[in-house]
């Protein structure tokens, strides 16, 4: 049975040690999966940001967002390893790193690029209006209430890339490199089926983790007020007290 072959292999001491154990494969994974998020992340907030406030070039932007989305990541991988690895050499790693790190960074930026603009542009104009109204700068608007009122759908995308380039890491193993993917493409060659499914569950895991840290780090960031994260009670106790209040006052003016 596949599952108990799963249960065993990860319950071996000797798939928890060692160059090729769990610890190393899980720490590899992580490590090519943050730098895409961040380089991600650095590329597509100011983008995503600056269109949304200005409305200039969204048209482009989606187009070409939606496009990223389209490609085929392994053929992606080859053209860019057969592209830039032979101008590397002697560098360790780099030769196939950085062509693992450019298509994961093409798969993040849509979903982050996208949620952010239509985050901005989706803020109510009212608010704007009153920001504005009350002096600030076309950038305070955006700092100040554009992009706290945004936060929800920006995280959302985040989350969204987070899940892609977390499952997609895989690929890396298929140039050489370490990660979960390890387990897939070694099983695979080896017709080591458990090996294989061991690698894919340990990835879904290590996705789900991930999403649930982001969810906790949304909740700390974004505004209550925004989010909407009143106790029900609390609510309904502020709503009685000023109904009482404003029934004391009209019984006091008759």
């Amino acid at each position: 049975m596949i599952l108990q072959d799963i249960i065993t292999f990860l319950t071996t001491s000797a798939n928890w040690q060692g160059p090729d154990g769990i610890p190393t494969r899980l720490a590899e994974h992580i490590e090519y999966s943050l730098i895409a998020l961040v380089i991600a992340v650095l590329i597509a907030l100011p983008v995503g940001l600056l269109i949304g406030h200005t409305g200039k070039g969204t048209a482009v932007v989606a187009g070409i967002a939606n496009s990223f989305r389209a490609l085929p990541t392994i053929g992606l991988l080859i053209f860019f390893v057969v592209l830039i690895s032979p101008h590397i050499h002697g560098k360790g790693d780099a030769a196939y790193l950085i062509p693992s790190e450019i298509v994961l960074v093409l798969l993040a930026i849509p979903s982050i690029l996208s949620n952010t603009y239509a985050g901005v542009q989706n803020v109510d104009p009212a608010a704007r209006d009153a920001a504005a109204g009350m002096g600030m700068t076309g950038s305070q608007v955006l700092f100040r209430v554009e992009l706290p009122c945004a936060l929800p759908l920006i995280m959302s995308g985040v989350r969204s890339a987070t899940l892609q380039v977390v499952a997609t890491t895989t690929i890396a193993a298929y140039v050489s490199l370490g990660g979960f993917g390890r387990y897939v493409f070694d099983g695979q060659a080896q017709q080591d089926y458990a090996q294989m499914a061991a690698g894919a569950a340990l990835v879904a895991v290590l996705a789900v983790l991930a999403d649930l840290m982001l969810a906790l780090m949304q909740r700390g960031i974004v505004s209550r007020g925004i989010s909407g994260r009143y106790a029900t009670t609390a609510v309904a106790g502020r709503t009685d007290a000023l109904s009482a209040e404003i029934v004391e006052a009209e019984v006091a003016r008759v």
